[in-house]
């Protein structure tokens, strides 16, 4: 972590592309650590809104954030375990989001497919972010453009050499669609039918951004409910690669709503502008 926290002295003057890569690095500290516990296995607790939470997902939340607090101590830090606690930090133009754990049922399934996200949100929408899968050794990262990367576990951000850089695909006549393992619902089901899909796929977590990202699918709808550490830093990637994320009205999703507790509407994730622009507009 070392160069992570040099860069992170130079923060204001960082490019977006070096901020993403400060963030992976941030994600990639508290791999360790969570693969410990998925490999042990732990008791799951049910936060007050009656969603899963384990030890990972805090001690994973805590590395993180001290972390981002030692190197970046100015900028605000929304955390989803310490809003799930109360404790709600004032945000401007910038702050960022860190979800220490995203797919905790994928994690308590064993299935492999949960990420650890980070993002940087700067005037209502993600900068820069990572994604790391660390059950699947597997980094996405992007800020100006976007990568993919091999990432064993505890051995750092990995050379320059071993980046892939990723772009989303023109879709072809039948799309591939991307889905949830755990949450279907009728809101999507019918938007899907609205579209010529080819294929569907289920993946959990931010992957399914992921997906879209690297030209493996062209299209991801949710309508259930989400939060803004949730979408954050798989938007990031997405959008760094050349995708849109847009509410069902077109509009880009919006960071930073303090007063619904940084809670998401209905989103469709797109690898092809022209494509949301078309379906949008239906």
């Amino acid at each position: 972590m070392q160069g992570a926290e040099s860069r992170a002295f130079l923060f204001d003057e960082a490019s977006r592309n070096e901020i993403a890569r400060f963030l992976a690095s941030a994600a990639l500290s508290a791999g360790p650590m969570v693969m410990e516990v998925y490999e042990r296995g732990c008791e799951v607790f049910s936060k007050e809104d009656g969603s899963p939470v384990t030890v990972a997902d805090r001690r994973c939340e805590a590395v993180i954030c001290s972390l981002l607090s030692r190197t970046l101590p100015t900028l605000p830090i929304v955390a989803e375990e310490s809003v799930s606690e109360g404790r709600r930090p004032a945000v401007g133009g910038r702050f960022l989001l860190v979800d220490p754990l995203d797919g905790t049922k994928e994690f308590i399934a064993g299935n492999g497919e949960f990420t650890i996200n980070v993002a940087l949100i700067q005037d209502g929408a993600p900068a820069a972010g990572a994604v790391y899968a660390p059950a699947l050794s597997r980094l996405w990262f992007g800020g100006e453009t976007a990568f993919v990367c091999d990432a064993p576990i505890g051995g750092g951000l990995p050379a320059i050499t071993e980046w892939r850089l990723i772009r989303v695909r023109k879709p072809p006549a039948a799309l591939v669609a991307v889905a949830s393992r755990s949450h279907a619902d009728a809101a999507t089901e019918a938007f899907l039918k609205r579209l010529p899909i080819g294929e569907r796929r289920s993946r959990g977590s931010s992957l399914k951004f992921c997906l879209v990202a690297e030209g493996e699918a062209d299209v991801y709808p949710r309508f259930g409910p989400t939060m803004e550490w949730d979408t954050a830093a798989g938007d990031a990637v997405l959008r760094a690669a050349g995708g849109v994320v847009l509410d069902p009205s077109g509009v880009p999703l919006a960071y930073g709503k303090q007063e619904g507790d940084f809670r998401n509407g209905p989103f469709i994730a797109w690898g092809d502008a022209g494509t949301a622009l078309r379906f949008s507009a239906r």
